[in-house]
């Protein structure tokens, strides 16, 4: 019942990539090969970059359609009316900013709904891809709550796959690990799981798993990397080892199958 509804606004994909667990150290070895003047990683085989084909691929998003912008507005009356329209009742909020909602309040409101009527089906689907912001695709450092400024974007139903979403979370992307780049700064934001899925498909030797020993790889990809197990030896790395691995690796591995610029373009279009 829920699911065509969440392929009518091009979050089904999306919603079916489960845990994926990062590793510090290899973050903080793709932060250090950054550089914000360019938006590129550079390697010893060249630049590269996570581009709009990747979140297509990794994540499923439309990344055709119209910019995700809007104004931010931080005041209660703001957070209140669009919450009203989109949860159907007033939100729990962050104790320390107003504009930011629990997660954990917008799932119960999404399970507790009887899905009995569009109406219901249509709010738990917004309350699901409310959560979807928060914890994929805008992620904070928290991962508990997402900002209200997002929810003028869900009003209209019919109106929400209408948005390049990929264009979004690969700019929500770049701007993290800008950030991430500065020397004062220690921890990073944003959609880790798209950046470590790229990282793994494009540069296998840094991968904790040999992809041949995991699923057929589809849309989305970032799908066959969640609940994958690790080695110790693996897990045993750090920033040296992984920078090691880099400095001799010889290519990228790039997407060559036609099937999947097949499946890409049935996004798109």
């Amino acid at each position: 019942m829920v699911e065509n509804y969440l392929r009518a606004t091009g979050f089904y994909h999306v919603s079916k990539i489960g845990v994926i667990r990062g590793f510090h150290p290899l973050l903080a070895t793709l932060v250090e090969r950054w550089r914000p003047e360019t938006h590129t990683f550079v390697l010893p085989v060249g630049e590269v970059t996570v581009t709009l084909e990747d979140v297509a691929y990794i994540f499923g998003l439309p990344i055709d359609g119209e910019a995700v912008s809007g104004w931010t507005d931080s005041s209660g009356d703001f957070v209140q009316s669009q919450s009203h329209a989109i949860f159907g009742r007033e939100p729990e909020v962050s104790s320390s900013s107003k504009s930011y909602i629990k997660l954990g309040w917008v799932r119960r409101v999404r399970d507790a709904e009887p899905l009995d009527t569009e109406d219901s089906v249509r709010r738990y689907v917004r309350c699901h891809i409310f959560c979807l912001f928060g914890s994929t695709l805008f992620t904070d450092k928290s991962t508990a709550y997402a900002h209200a400024k997002y929810l003028p974007l869900l009003r209209d139903f019919d109106r929400i796959h209408t948005y390049s979403w990929g264009s979004a979370c690969l700019a929500h992307l770049y701007r993290a690990l800008c950030r991430a780049s500065r020397f004062d700064t220690k921890e990073m934001d944003g959609p880790l799981n798209l950046l470590f899925v790229w990282a793994w498909e494009r540069m296998p030797c840094i991968a904790p798993v040999p992809r041949n020993t995991l699923p057929p790889a589809e849309i989305p990809v970032a799908k066959r990397w969640s609940h994958s197990a690790r080695t110790t030896a693996w897990s045993s790395n750090i920033v040296v080892t992984f920078m090691h691995h880099i400095d001799y690796m010889q290519e990228v591995n790039i997407y060559g199958s036609c099937e999947f610029y097949f499946q890409i373009l049935t996004l798109r279009f």
